[in-house]
């Protein structure tokens, strides 16, 4: 486990809620994210891993503070030991934390890519660009392109760079590697690999867990809004038994490599979750207490849990 020194970002039950119109004009909250909880050390990388709607992206939203108008958030965000507030939000965005975000729309149509990628860096870092286009296999033509003229693997390549050409400490990647070939995709997290070697933290949001297994330190689980199983990345190598939780170890067994063994019913969504674990509906270990009572996190064999029965 990480020393508390060591701690860059911390989260400790996060919920995010959206307020939304329900028959006509009745208004609810929806709750969306529940209980979250996630450290992240300087010089390592956290991949996040679940199935779709699981709450990764809106994470990457929450500790940025770009959720919409109708969001609530609450629970404890501290980054370097100090309170995450909408105002340090908004300094440190960009800056200090900086996002890779998940859709290519997210570049401007109207600027040139390279203007794009530097953003406010002065001087114009042309040597650094230059550098990481070649290593993220652009040709040196994309810096005067527009968006409209790349292609969707060299969008994401571009969206990479962004980060990876900032000076700062947290890296939140979400979902960056998609339209990338598998050369590329390993360039690009061999080169998030370097900056955690030079101290600074990365968060890996993705669907390729193969790949997040290989560059890793650990994996954050997320099922339904909330964390279920964070472990090192070494135990996902070794196996479905040195797992703990029964998700992670049924998202083990779906890998191709692993048998693709499906289980039977769907992730809840929003709005429709069970009054106790929310895993237990699909859960071939549930009992009684499951149903009943959501578990807590709870250190085991070196990684941390939310189930009653992990051992």
């Amino acid at each position: 486990m990480n020393e508390k020194k060591d701690i860059l970002l911390e989260i400790h039950n996060l919920s995010v809620s959206f307020c939304m119109y329900h028959h006509g004009l009745e208004q609810r909250d929806l709750q969306v994210i529940s209980d979250l909880h996630l450290n992240v050390a300087a010089g390592e990388i956290v991949a996040v891993a679940g199935s779709s709607g699981s709450g990764k992206s809106l994470l990457a939203s929450a500790i940025l503070g770009i959720l919409p108008g109708n969001a609530t958030v609450r629970g404890q965000l501290y980054y370097k030991g100090k309170e995450l507030t909408k105002e340090r939000q908004g300094q440190l965005r960009g800056s200090e934390i900086a996002l890779v975000p998940q859709s290519v729309t997210y570049l401007d149509p109207r600027m040139k890519v390279g203007a794009q990628a530097v953003g406010h860096k002065r001087p114009y870092p042309t040597g650094k660009l230059r550098s990481l286009f070649q290593r993220l296999c652009l040709p040196e033509k994309t810096e005067r392109l527009y968006p409209f003229q790349l292609s969707g693997g060299m969008a994401r390549r571009v969206l990479v760079s962004t980060a990876l050409i900032t000076d700062a400490q947290l890296v939140i990647a979400d979902e960056p590697t998609p339209g990338m070939g598998l050369g590329q995709a390993m360039e690009a997290l061999g080169m998030f690999r370097e900056m955690a070697k030079d101290g600074k933290a990365v968060i890996l949001i993705t669907h390729d867990i193969d790949l997040a297994f290989e560059f890793a330190d650990r994996v954050a689980v997320f099922y339904a809004g909330t964390t279920v199983e964070i472990a090192p990345a070494s135990d996902f190598k070794r196996g479905a038994d040195a797992l703990r939780h029964p998700y992670s170890k049924a998202l083990w067994k779906a890998l191709p490599q692993n048998g693709f063994q499906p289980i039977g019913g769907f992730q809840p969504y929003a709005g429709n979750l069970p009054k106790g674990c929310l895993f237990a509906p699909r859960c071939p270990h549930k009992t009684a207490k499951c149903e009943d009572s959501v578990p807590a996190i709870k250190e085991v064999r070196g990684g941390e849990v939310r189930c009653h029965h992990a051992t």
